[in-house]
């Protein structure tokens, strides 16, 4: 199977989880990224049965709305029952990797809300040790720099993203060369860096269920 086939099976696979477990009339969460976009293209089958749905990004936002899915704003909402969204990394611990698409502070505002997280991707990126996808980090533009040297202290090469701003008008700073052995820890040191707004690790809030695409069809983990 391609990787396109991958995202496509876990994004049915998806599909009817929410089917199954989200009541009629719930409100849905939905991420960002290329998976996601198969996402919200199957749910398009089941749109009438949700009560509303909130976008991690205005790309989710204007593909939701494109397919006719009520779009709503996150303070509006009291209660969400699932959010599903994909991650560039996942560890056995279910701690993951996100923000390749520049969408990681709205993600885990959303995750945060969210009473079961779902991720969906394929087999290649549940990984022994995270590292290997450069971290993404949101920056205030001030201080850019100065977080820039406080990340090398630990013993990452950050990168600023070239010529990209994210929906909140901050940068990303891509931090490559990590393995990151303790998420927990290293997500708590990055944000209490002056000029972080967050960082794409997805420790403290990891996945409830992950939907893993393989060869074999989806396998389903828990935590």
């Amino acid at each position: 199977m391609t990787q396109d086939e991958l995202k496509q099976a876990v994004a049915r696979a998806a599909r009817d989880y929410v089917a199954d477990r989200l009541p009629i009339g719930g409100i849905l969460g939905v991420g960002t990224g290329s998976t996601a976009n198969f996402f919200i293209d199957e749910i398009a089958a089941i749109k009438d049965r949700l009560g509303g749905t909130v976008a991690s990004s205005e790309v989710t936002a204007q593909r939701l709305r494109g397919h006719g899915i009520r779009v709503l704003d996150l303070n509006d909402v009291d209660a969400m029952g699932i959010y599903v969204d994909g991650a560039d990394e996942i560890d056995a611990s279910m701690a993951m990797v996100k923000g390749g698409g520049g969408a990681l502070t709205r993600e885990k505002i959303v995750a945060a809300v969210a009473e079961t997280f779902v991720c969906i991707c394929d087999a290649s990126k549940r990984v022994p040790v995270m590292g290997r996808f450069p971290l993404p980090v949101e920056v205030i533009p001030m201080s850019r720099a100065h977080v820039g040297r406080e990340l090398a202290k630990l013993g990452g090469t950050p990168k600023l993203r070239d010529g990209f701003v994210t929906d909140n008008g901050n940068l990303i700073l891509d931090v490559h060369g990590l393995s990151i052995t303790d998420p927990v820890g290293l997500e708590d040191r990055i944000n209490q860096i002056v000029g972080v707004v967050t960082n794409g690790l997805f420790a403290r809030r990891g996945a409830d269920v992950l939907l893993l695409a393989t060869e074999d069809g989806v396998r389903t983990f828990s935590r």
